[in-house]
């Protein structure tokens, strides 16, 4: 009994210890933001908020509060901390907003999506990472997100129109289905252009009923998967 006491003991601390760490590391990521020129002051409470960590597989853990991509499996990443919330900001998003998000993957960018709108559609094709981020969410308690396994393509029709829109892989054609599914006055952003070529990011701003494209800053995303 005794033994099984320290070793809880030390469980703890080491729980503790790794816990402290992942704050240091998060903090130093929101000090990075900062210096890439993320101004919202929301967008940067809710990356801190949300533990990236716990969305990164475990090799690569370490790397977790890096400004970097990183491998989710099948072919997929989780996006670097800079992009996710340079995205994030250009939705302009309200807290009543209803979002959908093309490309769950790991599900880290419809959690912090979650924390700014209220609520969120996500889809994601590949049925391992679609399940799995489904647990994922559900286990962290993200209550207002929906996950769907399906085609990004097509949309969310049964829930349109949609204040924001956000794709977190790259088309090489903006799909005229997701603009119509898009609200009057909503924004939709999305990474557009081939696979190892040069993307842009593009800011999409729907003001009666008339389409306001801006291009931005050049990226790489994975390709948009269609069946």
């Amino acid at each position: 009994m005794k033994y099984i006491f320290i070793l809880g003991y030390f469980c703890f601390i080491v729980s503790c210890l790794y816990s402290q760490d992942w704050e240091k590391k998060k903090h130093q990521m929101i000090l990075t933001l900062k210096e890439y020129g993320i101004k919202d002051a929301k967008i940067l409470k809710t990356m801190e908020m949300v533990p990236r960590h716990k969305f990164v597989p475990e090799p690569y853990k370490i790397y977790a509060y890096e400004d970097t991509p990183l491998p989710i499996g099948y072919n997929q990443t989780i996006s670097q901390p800079f992009i996710v919330a340079y995205m994030t900001e250009l939705l302009e998003l309200k807290p009543k907003d209803k979002v959908l998000e093309i490309g769950t993957g790991s599900g880290y960018q419809a959690a912090i999506l979650s924390l700014l709108a209220k609520e969120v559609y996500t889809i994601e094709i590949i049925p391992e990472l679609c399940n799995q981020a489904k647990q994922k969410l559900k286990q962290l308690n993200y209550k207002n997100i929906t996950v769907i396994c399906g085609d990004g393509y097509k949309g969310l029709p049964q829930k349109a129109p949609f204040d924001k829109i956000i794709l977190t892989a790259a088309p090489e054609k903006i799909p005229e289905t997701l603009l119509k599914q898009l609200n009057n006055n909503g924004i939709l952003i999305a990474p557009v252009g081939k696979e190892n070529e040069i993307q842009y990011l593009y800011k999409i701003h729907k003001k009666e009923n008339q389409i306001i494209q801006s291009k931005l800053i050049p990226v790489r995303f994975v390709p948009m998967i269609r069946k």
